[in-house]
């Protein structure tokens, strides 16, 4: 086993809080956490003034998912689709946008391909992970390009140490540790993950596809007294992935890398002016064969500089900021441009006065490829009472064309750049309220987005085109319950993508998506189930073509049967439930796995 992120291991600290909070009751911790991805600083959720959904470490660790696609899958606002089980090619779309419209980041720092602009969910292995934020809705005038349909942002595993070994359905097996010191005013995290399986069928009459991954994350913080930290953070995922060749006889692989290195540092300069800096590379690399002859590779490499300065006046916060970003693409394929620069200022308000919030932000990006963009945001919300606050948002954010949209060869018949091709844009508005008690919370959303030149690839004419017009409208429910041994999620999602000009709806979209998740623990054991289901989508503009929704069901348990050490199983789509998510441009579906069990046991001191 090889983890070239040992090799070179430089990385990134942990986001610290800019104020303290009082002491929550641990329900009300639960259903109202702490998030820093809406607002580049740490508030609660319902502070936020966000359609925000926080996964934890006891979501994670307890629902046994190996795929990051399938904790997604369902949440509020979410629609996931993809090319199989197993490291195939998953999408997750965020209010109907595009895969590649809405942002990933890890610890801080954006992955995604520059080459395709879609993150590679496949290959982000849960069990690495602690802790999962989903903000809905448009944050282009924080972090720039690609964020109109919202963010994820993934926290690595961090305190405590941990083992685990499982196995389970068609050949599955995984195995990982992790272990982290702490002397003085220093901490260091080092942890590892191998999962592997043969796979099953993704079409039908083929062979099974495998895939086996490799991860590991390392981290070094340390503090500096009360008021200066710095620390390092490295995250790595590699492995191999196999795939249909053009006749089921055919087989594909893939070799691929995922990295994430950062380094962050910030100083309190006295008690109310903060400065943070952030220095950081993301790369996606991968190697393609087919029968055992190498077909092209494509590595692209994304490096960032990020400073902030934050005050404190009083309950309000100000952020000012400037950011350099370096895209470059190194591939057997000779682009027509192999990089190209961004830069950007921006800045943010939050203001409280008492029962009302006020919050602002603008950025301004100058980019090579297509000049300037400003985007922007304002929200504002009124505590009605201690338990209900309503919040109205209104922002704007764009989506740039990748480096395949704009200068990927002309490949005739499959594939042909459009060098003509506009940023998409859009522009949001959003009426949200939540209700907040000790053992729950309610949170419902209603949007509708406007996107003007929206990229979308038109398989017809094997080019990205931009669609003149599109809109988005929806509603979001969402609700939490942690009481009494029970805890309950419910998420349901209703939206319409529609192309203005057509009236159809865009494809690859299901405009209804839902999930339930339920446990109960009885002392050291614990039982739950997860119940999930999507809507019909489209494959074509013309819609008609159709894909019929689906239903899932999955169950789990666990028992704690000695100090810090757990007996996990679960049953995958319990039902053995045939569900197809993707077409084929040749015609043929793409098969999901059908019933599967896992079995694992773990230790924890977390």
């Amino acid at each position: 086993m090889s983890f070239r992120f040992f090799a070179a291991v430089p990385a990134a600290l942990s986001l610290l809080p800019l104020a303290a909070y009082p002491e929550q009751p641990i329900q009300v911790a639960m259903l109202d956490p702490v998030v820093v991805t809406p607002t580049l600083s740490s508030v609660t959720a319902d502070a936020s003034l966000s359609s925000v959904t926080v996964i934890d470490e006891s979501t994670l660790r307890g629902q046994q998912v190996v795929e990051m696609r399938d904790v997604l899958r369902g949440q509020p606002g979410i629609d996931t689709y993809g090319n199989g089980s197993y490291g195939k090619i998953s999408n997750v779309s965020i209010r109907g946008t595009s895969s590649n419209a809405s942002l990933l980041m890890i610890e801080g720092v954006r992955l995604r391909s520059a080459t395709t602009g879609a993150p590679a969910w496949e290959y982000l292995p849960p069990q690495m992970f602690e802790r999962v934020e989903i903000v809905r809705g448009p944050r282009g005038s924080l972090y720039g390009s690609d964020a109109v349909g919202g963010v994820i942002q993934l926290f690595g595993r961090d305190n405590g140490s941990w083992a685990n070994v499982g196995g389970g359905s068609f050949g599955s097996w995984n195995v990982g540790a992790g272990a982290s010191l702490s002397e003085n005013n220093t901490s260091v995290m080092v942890g590892a993950n191998v999962f592997d399986t043969e796979g099953t069928e993704i079409r039908e009459h083929s062979h099974n596809r495998g895939f086996h991954n490799e991860s590991g994350i390392f981290r070094l913080n340390h503090q500096f007294g009360e008021r200066a930290s710095v620390g390092l953070f490295r995250f790595s995922s590699e492995g191999d992935t196999e795939f249909e060749g053009s006749t089921p006889e055919q087989k594909r692989e893939m070799e691929y890398l995922l990295q994430v290195t950062g380094l962050k540092g910030d100083v309190w300069v006295n008690d109310n002016w903060q400065l943070k800096a952030l220095i950081s590379e993301a790369e996606d690399e991968s190697e393609d064969f087919t029968d055992g002859l190498t077909s092209g590779d494509f590595n692209t490499r994304t490096r960032t500089a990020n400073v902030q300065s934050v005050a404190l006046v009083g309950n309000h916060q100000f952020i000012l900021g400037g950011e350099y970003l370096r895209d470059e693409v190194l591939s057997s394929v000779d682009y027509d441009e192999p990089g190209r620069d961004n830069k950007a200022v921006f800045g943010q308000a939050l203001l409280a006065f008492g029962a009302l919030d006020l919050q602002g932000s603008l950025r301004h990006d100058d980019n090579d490829a297509y000049g300037s963009k400003v985007t922007g945001a304002g929200a504002v919300g009124v505590k009605l009472n201690h338990q209900h606050r309503v919040r109205v948002s209104y922002g704007t954010a764009y989506r740039a064309p990748t480096f395949n949209d704009l200068y990927f060869p002309d490949s005739p018949p499959f594939f042909y750049s459009n060098p003509n091709l506009e940023p998409e844009s859009s522009e949001t508005g959003e009426l949200g309220v939540r209700g907040q008690y000790r053992h729950w919370y309610w949170d419902a959303a209603f949007y509708r987005t406007n996107i003007d030149d929206m990229i979308v690839y038109d398989f017809a004419q094997s080019t990205s085109l931009n669609l003149e017009r599109a809109t988005v409208e929806g509603a979001e429910l969402a609700l939490g319950l942690d009481w009494n041994q029970w805890r309950t999620g419910l998420a349901f999602t209703a939206l319409k993508p529609e192309d203005r000009e057509t009236g159809n709806i865009i494809a690859y979209r299901a405009q209804r998506t839902g999930r339930l998740d339920l446990d109960r623990r009885f002392g050291d054991v614990s039982v739950g189930a997860t119940a999930s289901f999507q809507g019909h989508r489209y494959t074509d503009a013309a819609n008609t073509d159709r894909l019929p929704g689906f239903g899932l069901v999955d169950l789990r348990a666990s028992w704690t049967f000695a100090k810090n050490w757990t007996g996990r199983v679960a049953v995958e789509n319990l039902l053995d439930k045939d569900y197809v998510t993707a077409r084929n441009f040749a015609g043929w579906d793409y098969l999901n796995a059908g019933r599967a069990v896992m079995v694992n046991i773990s230790y924890d001191t977390q």
